[in-house]
């Protein structure tokens, strides 16, 4: 916001819009009339929307006149200005920025001092918010075919993409936000894309931003002026916007791995001042680096997406306009699930004990089941594919996933105000088949996954015109969201044989009947599994009234304030079923939690029990038969009565490891919804030292919903997350504007932090009524998390022909208080505690130190062409990658730099670049456990024609 106030309104853009035809007819006069009103730094978000298609409309036009001045004067250079965010434009290069002769600079330069920002709401200096924001803009993604959530992180310093599937990935910032992942949660860190709030972690993971003009990053708890309240901070993407000036842009890259990405994108007028598009079409396909030796067609993780957006601007008359949006992205399947590599697992407990759960060479791939594949092995299959990082899984089948949106923006100038309604749908599909990680047939799903969410938006929002002493935006939203989640498992023919106990193997694979026992105790068995239900209904209901006021005490010095309310209505039905009895129902138990499954009774020795009915004793008798051969003749029950004593012991065995496997059961069960009010508020002074450097103090308060869900049967509500961050900050632009330098100290408390914890299992304590406690994890609350440090960003252009982009953190993210942390693997041994005190142990994800540099350098050669290299380059710290921090989930220190070198023409028709991601091959795992870890990304080398039409 300026810090300097005139009593005269600023005009708006409606009022401007009818003179779009004299731009047209003399460009130079209209860029200057542009740049002034920009350097004044009166454009502010009372214009809204408009404002930013007026800045768009002078940006091509000075890239018009940029041009011309190439063509008619090929010895002297102009610097074009354009926008560093959210479709705006910089003010005009002025003349002391011009380089003479073959000198160049680039084209970010000019506009170091006037970054403008959407992280308010309003378009605003970014030197004039008082709040830890960093900047990426979308040229600099373009560059490095920077196109995923993951590749954009990698451009900002303390923020984290948390590796996992398309549905299990997530963000973080300064550490928290990692474990958000189950289907009733928040997202820790919001993500907004064109004013749209996405308000489910998946959303983010599987789509290609395209066409981006720039991302926002802003730290700490959001809600006083944003649609969505979040707890630690969001991220904010704009697109190019439609414009009524003609433009069309291409790109082709072909790399390693067959990968062809193509990305095309155009707009302009439909009728003249009136009706205005932009459309955006983006592919992406290629292999994975890591190859599924059962199929080698199926690689990890292999790129196929498609994705279209289209947008039309309309303005029928000078106080009112309309900008309609639709995106799609149909489905497709990308292997994600299975990008792990095995180990040895350790043979011993962190007591010293042994290990007999391995699952290595030496128990279940040593069991004579197994090692009748003489073509598989130990070395060579399951630990690596002989050293080539490969896998072997017979049934892993790619994740599907596809995404539909709608949006409406609409925007009425009201004189002294501005109305804005954004209203807005977005849909998202997911499933997933996984496998166990071997050739044999174990699993035919091992966990899979099918999800259909909804989500449905409306915000209302009244901003005030700037100037005077207070500015001020207030609104309402509404957010109503649908989820429904189907979590399975299907088991397969050998099942049997690698769950099976070391006693139960040896009872059953010792004769024909008991293989066949063996085989059946598992095979087809289908069920809606617990992790953490079966099928869950997931309602999310949200309504917030929000507004943020901007007090000018004077010239230098402004306060402000914000305050949001929002309540929330939550629920969740659960349920965990059988689907399928597979080829045994006769080895079902009677009933499991009040679940009817239709079996017998027997005890632990395969001996009836008394109370079988009639039709229980048949079906006792007809398993002997079909198990034994045993003729069915006299009374129910006398066939099966008849079975030995061993034969009976496998029986029994075959329906305990049946059992076993089920777990638990239960009917649909209506967890406690999760009802009441969030309070978020922001208290934030800033005081303007002088033109140069501005300090500014900050404390935001926010609050994420609480979770309602089912663990086990059992309701188990979880309470709101409670974030307080407190912030000290200078903004400071030096060294004659050459070099922007923005400093924070933060520190960011929170109560009740929701991820998984060690909480009673009441199903299994009361079913064993022992007098024993036992314990399961789930998402909880942890009492107490704190994040605190210090972050940099900066940009500096005082190097020749040369932009430099860095940002760095210090980030001390630990647990306060949390003594109910699951065991790590390494503890899994017998008489361990249920739980254990991680209190202050750093959270897992959380890197001590972070830094990002990006270079861009450019010069001009050959006459009309240009010269240029981009790179950027992302360091994290070492960081525990498990979530119960175990001694092996360590992750070393590690660097990603992206590399791109081409040359071009000065008009931007085209461009020919290479590029590498990766470029120094930094192959430090992702993640790590104690028996497997999760490979890097290796190096990828491709080539990209680019270009504007």
């Amino acid at each position: 916001m300026s810090h300097h106030h005139q009593s005269v309104r600023t005009p708006s853009f409606f009022s401007l819009r009818r003179g779009l035809v004299p731009f047209r007819r003399s460009p130079i006069a209209s860029v200057l009339a542009g740049a002034a009103l920009l350097a004044s730094g009166s454009l502010h978000a009372a214009d809204g929307p408009s404002v930013a298609e007026l800045q768009a409309e002078i940006a091509r036009l000075k890239e018009i006149i940029a041009r011309q001045a190439i063509s008619n004067a090929p010895a002297t250079s102009t610097t074009s200005a354009t926008s560093a965010t959210s479709g705006q434009a910089a003010s005009t290069a002025s003349p002391a920025t011009a380089q003479a002769g073959k000198t160049a600079a680039p084209e970010e330069v000019d506009t170091l001092g006037a970054v403008t920002v959407r992280s308010r709401n309003r378009i605003e200096r970014l030197q004039d918010v008082p709040l830890s924001v960093s900047v990426v803009t979308g040229k600099e993604l373009d560059r490095l075919q920077a196109t995923d959530i993951g590749a954009i992180a990698q451009r900002v310093s303390n923020v984290s993409w948390n590796q996992g599937n398309q549905r299990t990935s997530s963000l973080s910032i300064r550490g928290i936000g990692k474990q958000g992942q189950t289907e009733a949660q928040d997202p820790s860190v919001g993500l907004i894309v064109d004013g749209v709030n996405y308000a489910y972690n998946a959303l983010s993971s599987s789509y290609d931003f395209t066409d981006v003009e720039a991302v926002e990053v802003t730290r700490g708890p959001q809600g006083t002026l944003l649609g969505k309240n979040t707890s630690v901070g969001v991220i904010n993407v704009t697109t190019r916007r439609p414009s009524f000036t003609p433009d069309a842009s291409y790109s082709l890259t072909f790399g390693q791995n067959d990968t062809v990405q193509g990305r095309f994108s155009a707009g302009g007028s439909i009728i003249d001042d009136l009706l205005a598009w932009r459309g955006t079409l983006s592919v992406s396909k290629g292999a994975g680096d890591i190859t599924n030796l059962y199929n080698k067609n199926i690689t990890y993780t292999n790129k196929d997406r498609v994705s279209g957006r289209v947008q039309f601007l309309l303005t029928p008359t000078k106080d009112f306009s309309a900008r309609i949006a639709f995106d799609a992205q149909p489905r497709a399947g990308e292997t994600t699930n299975g990008r792990t590599i095995n180990t040895p697992t350790p043979t011993t407990f962190a007591n010293g004990t042994a290990n007999t759960l391995s699952t290595d060479a030496s128990t279940r791939l040593a069991r004579r089941w197994f090692t009748q594949l003489g073509s598989y092995t130990y070395q060579n299959d399951y630990l690596n594919g002989g050293g080539q990082n490969a896998v072997n899984n017979d049934y892993q089948r790619p994740l599907i996933t596809g995404s539909n949106g709608a949006s409406a923006e609409l925007n009425w100038n009201l004189g002294t105000h501005t109305l804005t309604s954004i209203t807005a749908y977005k849909d998202y599909h997911f499933n997933a088949v996984n496998d166990e990680g071997t050739p044999f047939d174990i699993y035919r799903n091992a966990g899979g996954f099918w999800n259909d969410y909804r989500q449905a938006s409306q915000e209302l929002r009244l901003t005030s015109q700037p100037g005077g002493k207070v500015d001020y935006q207030t609104g309402l939203f509404f957010l109503d969201v649908t989820n429904s989640a189907d979590y399975r498992r299907q088991w397969a023919n050998d099942a049997g044989a690698w769950f099976a106990s070391a006693s139960q193997y040896s009872t059953l694979d010792k004769d024909g009947a008991g293989r066949y026992l063996l085989q059946n105790s598992l095979d087809g068995l289908n069920m809606s599994f617990n992790s953490p239900a079966g099928l869950q209904k997931i309602r999310n209901k949200s309504a917030a009234a929000f507004a943020q006021a901007d007090w000018h005490l004077n010239d230098d010095f402004t306060l402000t304030t914000g305050l949001r309310y929002t309540y929330e209505n939550r629920t969740n039905t659960a349920s965990t079923l059988l689907k399928d009895y597979g080829f045994a129902p006769e080895l079902n138990p009677v009933a499991i939690n009040g679940v009817q499954l239709g079996g017998f009774s027997s005890n632990s020795a395969g001996v009836l029990n008394a109370g079988n009915t009639a039709s229980q004793l048949t079906l006792a008798d007809q398993t002997a038969n079909k198990y034994f051969g045993t003729t069915i003749t006299g009374a129910a029950g006398s066939a099966y009565n008849s079975l030995s004593t061993a034969q009976k012991a496998q029986v029994a065995a075959a329906k305990a490891l049946r059992q076993s496997q089920i777990g638990v059961l239960f009917n649909p069960v209506q967890a406690e919804a999760f009802k009441g009010g969030l309070p978020a508020f922001v208290i934030s002074p800033s005081y303007k030292i002088n033109d140069n450097v501005t300090g500014y103090a900050s404390w935001q308060y926010g609050e994420k919903a609480g979770i309602s869900q089912v663990t086990n049967g059992v309701s188990n509500l979880v309470k709101a997350e409670k974030t307080s961050a407190f912030e000290f900050g200078l903004k400071s632009a030096l060294l004659d504007n050459k070099l922007i330098l923005n400093a924070a100290l933060f520190v960011m408390d929170i109560k009740d932090y929701q991820q998984a914890v060690r909480v009673l299992d009441v199903y299994t304590t009361n079913l064993n009524n022992d007098g024993t406690n036992y314990y399961t994890s789930a998402t909880g609350n942890v009492p107490k998390v704190r994040a605190q440090g210090l972050e940099i960003d900066g940009v500096y252009s005082g190097l020749p022909n040369t932009l430099v982009r860095f940002s760095g953190a210090y980030n001390d993210a630990r647990y306060k208080s949390f003594t109910n942390s699951a065991q790590p693997s390494e503890n899994g041994y017998t008489g361990a505690a249920p739980y254990r005190d991680v209190s202050g142990q750093a959270l897992p994800g959380a890197a001590k130190y972070s830094f990002n540099v990006g270079i861009d350098y450019r010069i001009p050669v050959l006459g009309n062409r240009e010269f240029h290299a981009s790179t950027n380059t992302l360091y994290n710290s070492k960081y525990n990658s498990d979530n119960a921090l175990s001694d092996y989930g360590w992750v070393a220190a590690k660097s990603i730099t992206d590399l791109a070198i081409g040359i071009g023409s000065r008009n931007q028709s085209y461009d020919l670049s290479l590029v590498l991601k990766n470029a120094f091959n930094d192959n430090t795992p992702l993640l790590k456990t104690w028996n497997s870890f999760t490979p890097a990304v290796p190096r990828w080398i491709g080539v990209t024609l680019s270009g504007k039409l």
